[in-house]
This record gives C-alpha cells, sequence and structure tokens, in this order.
C-alpha cells in the first residue's frame, strides 16, 4: 500500500529531522507568493482533509517512486508558475527516468498555488481530480505542457477538462470531483504546510533534506541528488 503524502512526508521529518526554512522572496528563478507565512504548521496538519476514498487515492497519486528508496525528491510548485514550468521541462524528465523509476528516489508534489496566478488553484483542483483517478503525474504533465494556451483564457475550465480527458479520467467523476471540499482542503492543506515553514517562492524542492530554492539547472539537481543518495552510503 502507497503511504499518503501525509504520512509520507511525516515520515520523512521524524528521519531526517527536516524543518522547512525560510526562503528568499525575490530571486530570478523563482516566483513568489507575496504573503507572510503562517505560524509552523505539521505535516500531518492535513489529516483531517483524508476523509474518503476519493481523497485518499488523490493524495498517494501525487507520490511516485519505490517505498525501498533512499531518498525523497519533494516539489513545491504551481501550474502556472512559468519557472515552475521551466524546471518541469528541462528537469524533471531525468529526476523521474534517471532516479524515481530505478528505484533510488521516491518523487512527491506539493501544490503551492499563488494569488498572482489567475488560474493557479483551479489547475492545481484539477490536478488533484486527476489523482483522485491515479492520473496525477499524467496531468502534471499535461498541465505544463499547455500552459501558455490555458493560462490566457478568461476561464480555463474547459482546457482542464479536455486535458483531463486526454490523460483518460472518467469525465463524469472528474467533474464530480471538482467541487469536492476534501479535495479542496489537501491544497489548501499543502499551501498551508508549506507557509508554515516559510516557503514563499516556487518551484522549491526538498532533496534528500536540503531545501533547495528556483528552477535550477538539470546539472545542479542531479549533483545535488547525487550528494543526498552518497549520504545514505
Amino acid at each position: 500500500m502507497r503511504t499518503t503524502l501525509v504520512n509520507g512526508l511525516a515520515g520523512l521529518s521524524l528521519a531526517a529531522s527536516i524543518t522547512f526554512v525560510s526562503l528568499a522572496c525575490a530571486k530570478p528563478n523563482g516566483h513568489t507568493a507575496g504573503d507572510t507565512p503562517t505560524a509552523a504548521g505539521s505535516p500531518v496538519a492535513v489529516a483531517s482533509a483524508l476523509t474518503d476514498s476519493l481523497s485518499r487515492t488523490a493524495d498517494s497519486s501525487r507520490i511516485q517512486g519505490s517505498p525501498s528508496a533512499k531518498i525523497w525528491v519533494i516539489e513545491v510548485s504551481d501550474f502556472q508558475c512559468p519557472y515552475c514550468k521551466e524546471w518541469h521541462d528541462a528537469t524533471y524528465k531525468m529526476v523521474r527516468d534517471d532516479y524515481v523509476k530505478t528505484g533510488k528516489v521516491r518523487m512527491a508534489y506539493v501544490n503551492f498555488p499563488l494569488s498572482i496566478h489567475a488560474h493557479a488553484h483551479q489547475a492545481a483542483i484539477a490536478a488533484m481530480c486527476a489523482g483522485a483517478q491515479d492520473k496525477f503525474w499524467q496531468m502534471h504533465d499535461a498541465l505544463f505542457a499547455s500552459q501558455s494556451s490555458w493560462e490566457v483564457l478568461p476561464d480555463p475550465a474547459a482546457t482542464f477538462d479536455s486535458l483531463a480527458k486526454s490523460v483518460g479520467v472518467d469525465e463524469a467523476r472528474y467533474h464530480a470531483c471538482l467541487s469536492s471540499p476534501s479535495i479542496a482542503a489537501l491544497v489548501a492543506g499543502d499551501q498551508q504546510r508549506a507557509k508554515g515553514g516559510g516557503v514563499t517562492a516556487t518551484p522549491s524542492f526538498w532533496v534528500g533534506g536540503k531545501l533547495i530554492e528556483g528552477a535550477i539547472p538539470t546539472s545542479e539537481m542531479k549533483a545535488a541528488i547525487d550528494q543526498a543518495l552518497e549520504a545514505t552510503k
């Protein structure tokens, strides 16, 4: 059985003594929230949202990789953030193929939709509802691939519907999910947890316990993962 993100992050914190740290608010390779971080929160702060099979499946769907992997890579991201797309397009495939699929890394996605991006929250809900049918990562890729098309629309709902259909979700179940309070609570819980740790910029990453900010180059991400793996030996 796959560990939920809530339990997975809690375990990660206990195992590696990880706490979120404050991130700089204005760097050239990241977008910032512009909000004051909330009081420090617990990795299990959103556990109450996991009250039904819909939210439990959505939560576990955004974890990929072997439970026996030595380290975690946790992506804190916003689907409308151009720097998040930049990192996705340049680096994500390398992490997935070279580290996740080979069993070295377990990867999770934390939603952090910024208020400066009009459709980011709607995109996060769409991704989680695809996740409720175990299609999170397919929707993750589709949203980033088409970002330039839907970010300029007054309402991207129809585009998100089309993307969800393209990745193989059941449309009726997907539409019912979009208004689910438990899915909204998962997204809000992600953001609360990240803000509670001082996260203000996207993308940000935990790599084996080290917090890294911004759309870092592929070579730097690879070096960070290799260093974290070496430290487990």
